[in-house]
């Protein structure tokens, strides 16, 4: 009651007034992010990029409208209320967290526009690939600035938290170095990931072969890449292990790859037929594409010879497949037609071998086929 009494006349007039307008300053933010909304989606209409980015701004743009117009309402508000600069004062972080908060969803909503774009499910997806992979790591780059920017900007509204980073500043050579080795992780996987949108050794789902491990590309974040390998597995390698170090891409420019068969064989084997046999289990296969089907000896060893078939096929999991459906068919047709021609341990015997001596050693084991 003593508080109360010590109020001016005019407090519960100005007080009543200024609920009004906070209520009126809600209900014509609502009312303008209402008609906004509505226009912006049909003047957007036929604008993937713009529709989406309308789309992703619409919930963080409705807190900016309101946080605008109570700013409004307190900038208007008597000066001499005890408490109206901190209510000022708590609107301009809020406006400002609105705005970064907006600024990264808008941010978000190009990128998906531009990847709605290109759809992954094509049989020639390798720009598509392209232009998702650069998206989303730019993307996610400018979102890592905005946020860092808005936060700096909330920080310099705040004088104790200004005044300390400057005291930080001014006193702390050794700690502003070890800050900066601290970050450096941090900042060479920015560059890192700026190198990789621009330069692109790398997409989303191409198909890789990092430390002996073969997986595609599953997702590019700011910091790191998921593979996922053929047995489910996920290896998680930092962006900037790929600028530093040599790995393989089988989809580089395209996705076409050549397979290749080993069997190892008696050298008295007829190669003509193998090679028609080869030509006519590529010809039955789904996932040959007509590009080669070749048969050749590769090695010649001490008791057997290798051959080697070259397959092609559209992609690293349809090569896979042909590779493993020739290398059983070209099997079962030597055990079924020429069995007499699978790899052989010979033995020569000597008549004039001594009597008591041992015709010959063990034998060796027969050359295992790969």
């Amino acid at each position: 009651m003593e508080v109360l009494s010590e109020w001016p006349v005019w407090a519960d007039h100005v007080l009543l007034r200024l609920a009004v307008a906070v209520l009126a300053a809600m209900v014509v933010s609502l009312f303008v992010h209402r008609a906004g909304a509505l226009v912006l989606a049909r003047v957007t209409r036929g604008m993937p990029v713009a529709a989406s980015v309308v789309r992703f701004v619409r919930v963080p743009a409705r807190w900016w409208l309101l946080c605008v117009a109570l700013q409004i309402v307190w900038q208007g508000a008597p000066d001499d209320l005890s408490w109206i600069d901190r209510a000022r004062h708590l609107n301009s972080l809020a406006l400002l967290a609105c705005l970064t908060w907006m600024a990264l969803r808008a941010v978000s909503g190009v990128a998906q526009g531009v990847i709605d774009q290109y759809p992954l499910d094509v049989a020639d997806n390798l720009n598509a690939r392209r232009i998702h992979t650069q998206a989303k790591v730019l993307s996610r780059t400018v979102m890592v600035m905005v946020g860092m920017a808005g936060l700096a900007l909330m920080l310099l509204t705040i004088p104790g938290a200004r005044q300390f980073g400057a005291s930080l500043l001014a006193s702390a050579g050794v700690i502003g170095l070890v800050a900066g080795i601290a970050a450096k992780p941090v900042f060479g996987n920015l560059i890192a990931g700026l190198q990789l949108a621009l330069a692109q050794p790398i997409r989303l789902d191409d198909v890789l072969i990092v430390q002996g491990e073969w997986g595609r590309v599953e997702e590019i974040t700011g910091t790191y890449v998921v593979l996922a390998i053929w047995d489910q597995r996920r290896l998680i390698i930092p962006l900037q292990w790929f600028i530093e170090n040599p790995f393989q891409n089988w989809t580089r420019s395209t996705s076409e790859l050549i397979g290749t068969v080993f069997l190892w064989v008696d050298y008295r084997t007829p190669l003509e037929p193998l090679r028609a046999e080869a030509r006519r289990l590529c010809e039955a296969s789904p996932h040959w594409d007509q590009r080669l089907c070749l048969l050749q000896v590769f090695e010649a060893g001490e008791r057997s010879m290798q051959l080697r078939v070259l397959v092609t096929a559209s992609d690293s999991g349809k090569a896979f497949d042909l590779r493993c459906a020739v290398r059983e068919g070209l099997i079962a047709f030597i055990a079924r037609e020429c069995p007499e021609h699978l790899p052989l341990v010979r033995a020569e015997l000597r008549d004039d071998a001594p009597q008591g001596m041992p015709i010959s050693g063990p034998l060796p084991a027969a050359a295992a086929t790969p």
